[in-house]
């Protein structure tokens, strides 16, 4: 051993010391040392399980000639929060997340890492972690919640969620929503329409980052724990060839995965998700370019919240390699390489489609021959803002504004059923910066589909939607009220145009002799006062940094 090398190896004594207390031996520490990054809490369905599937990861890493050493980092539920405060800790959960994933790893110099996922902010922060580091890595989903069952048929949390404005309109009774509430979850794994993070899963598996079909099994499913040991196996091969996220995350896979949202009707949050990946990864990528793309890929799979079925569903039908064949066959994608050595359409080609199934359309069949999200421009957003076109055919709505500060406000207003036919509920001031956190707007979107108002009321906002939102909601306004967007400048009363068809989103009152006032008070104090300083605009995927591009 060279002089250099020797003293080298004798400084670190101390750090070997301290992990053979954690039990490693000295042929554990001669072996690829694999960060196992993990996102369990006890918190949420979604997550709960991920402590079982990190324990087969770890043998599977072992197996295959690593040192797994596992990492915990946090998890906010967006089902659990939505409506109250703090659901503004959802987006910025996701930073925390990427900043806790990025730090465990380089203080610890690790040679591969494999991230745990499930609720929905642990899917695009976990990649955001791996694309800054770009080690040999994967990603794997912890797999969906199987639906309930409510009455003889399939529920899921959104139902949870409409059946709240169905009881203030007096269509079901409280005993009703609480035997709803008692069976709509009924084990572990995330939501289980195409909400946003089954959306997020898909759209990992097209960007290549995680192994074609393991995200597709349920949680519960006896095989994700199989998946979970292969996922560890495979993470070795990756590392042996060298393959990092840089070599994955690429123009075209971006493109992909936004193709798999068109053609799922994923959620809007995808938007804000995917823009902040190219980010990390110094791709230029616009709310434009996301728009195209939409407008270019068709819809082929039918799924909740406007659909019929849920992500198991999916799977049983022939899951994602069964959609990636029909977008192939569509003309919609570009082949680029994945994690498991294959390519995009190599996996395609060993789809099982199950005779009779009716989830995945054909592609000469669409459910519609386009995606279901589109950016938006005009008076009221000169920066963008986007609406979900799925499950509804309104493409324009014109109405007297009805302005509310936030969300607990207009949810309020529309529990009291002073929300009418017609009228636009503004809810401003829940912007990134503005929430802080840009809160989504499930609780009102869903009562008011409770309250059969879904298509003939339209809400516009700053803040966000879930994936479970549909009706006419035009969300992610920019610039955002809290820094003099022109939403800050609407009256009660103003009348608001949308068009969908010619992407504008406008209003008759003459803003311009209005005056912004900024609000005065003393910021926020910790992590909630911090990212507000820091955070960008949605239309740049409020990320709290920026890549030099």
């Amino acid at each position: 051993m060279a002089d250099n090398d020797l003293r080298t190896a004798l400084s670190r004594a101390p750090a070997r010391a301290m992990l053979r207390a954690t039990g490693l031996s000295d042929d554990d520490m001669d072996k690829p040392r694999v960060a196992v990054l993990n996102t369990w809490t006890e918190v949420t369905p979604c997550n709960m399980h991920l402590r079982e599937l990190g324990e087969r990861v770890k043998a599977g890493i072992r197996a295959a000639g690593g040192t797994p050493i596992e990492f915990n980092t946090i998890a906010v539920s967006d089902g659990i929060c939505m409506g109250t405060p703090g659901m503004r800790a959802s987006l910025v959960s996701r930073e925390v997340i990427a900043d806790s994933c990025e730090l465990a790893v380089i203080a610890h110099d690790f040679d591969a890492a494999i991230v745990l996922c499930g609720c929905d902010k642990t899917i695009p922060g976990t990649l955001m972690a791996l694309i800054r580091l770009n080690i040999p890595s994967l990603s794997l989903y912890g797999g969906s919640i199987r639906p309930g069952r409510f009455r003889g048929r399939d529920v899921t949390i959104q139902d949870v969620f409409e059946a709240v404005g169905a009881a203030a309109q007096g269509t079901m009774s409280q005993a009703d929503v609480d035997e709803l509430e008692r069976v709509a979850c009924p084990g572990a794994g995330a939501c289980g329409g195409q909400f946003t993070a089954n959306t997020m899963a898909t759209a990992l598996s097209f960007l290549g980052i995680s192994p074609m079909g393991l995200n597709d099994v349920p949680a519960t499913d006896g095989r994700k724990l199989d998946a979970a040991f292969e996922a560890g196996r495979l993470l070795m091969s990756v590392y042996e060839a060298g393959l990092t996220p840089s070599d994955l995350i690429t123009r075209a896979s971006i493109e992909n995965a936004v193709a798999s949202v068109a053609a799922t009707g994923g959620s809007t949050n995808s938007v804000l998700h995917i823009i902040a990946i190219a980010r990390e990864a110094g791709i230029p990528f616009t709310l434009d370019d996301f728009d195209a793309i939409q407008q270019r890929t068709p819809t082929i799979a039918n799924l909740k919240p406007w659909g019929r079925f849920t992500a198991p569903d999916l799977a049983a039908a022939g899951g994602t390699r069964l959609l990636v064949r029909r977008l192939q066959e569509a003309g919609a994608l570009t082949d680029t390489p994945t994690v498991t050595g294959l390519s995009l359409f190599e996996e395609a080609k060993t789809a099982t489609e199950t005779p009779g199934q009716e989830v995945v359309s054909a592609a000469g069949a669409p459910i519609k021959t386009s995606g279901g999200i589109r950016i938006l421009y005009g008076d009221l957003a000169p920066e963008g803002a986007v609406i979900k076109l799925s499950g509804h055919s309104t493409k324009s709505h014109t109405g007297p504004a009805r302005v509310f500060e936030s969300e607990e406000a207009a949810f309020a207003a529309v529990q009291a059923q002073q929300i009418i036919a017609g009228d636009v509920v503004v809810i401003r001031g829940e912007g990134p910066k503005g929430g802080p956190g840009m809160r989504e707007m499930l609780a009102v979107t869903a009562a008011l589909v409770g309250q059969g108002l879904g298509t003939q009321v339209a809400l516009l906002t700053d803040g966000r939607f879930s994936g479970a939102t549909h009706g006419l909601a035009v969300g992610h306004i920019a610039p955002e009220a809290a820094v003099g967007g022109p939403l800050a400048l609407l009256a009660d009363g103003d009348i608001i145009h949308i068009d969908v068809e010619q992407r504008r989103i406008d209003t008759t009152a003459d803003l311009s002799v209005r005056t912004f006032q900024p609000n005065t008070s003393p910021g926020l104090p910790g992590v909630l006062g911090k990212y507000a300083r820091l955070v960008g605009s949605a239309a740049d995927g409020a990320i709290t940094w920026e890549r030099n591009q």
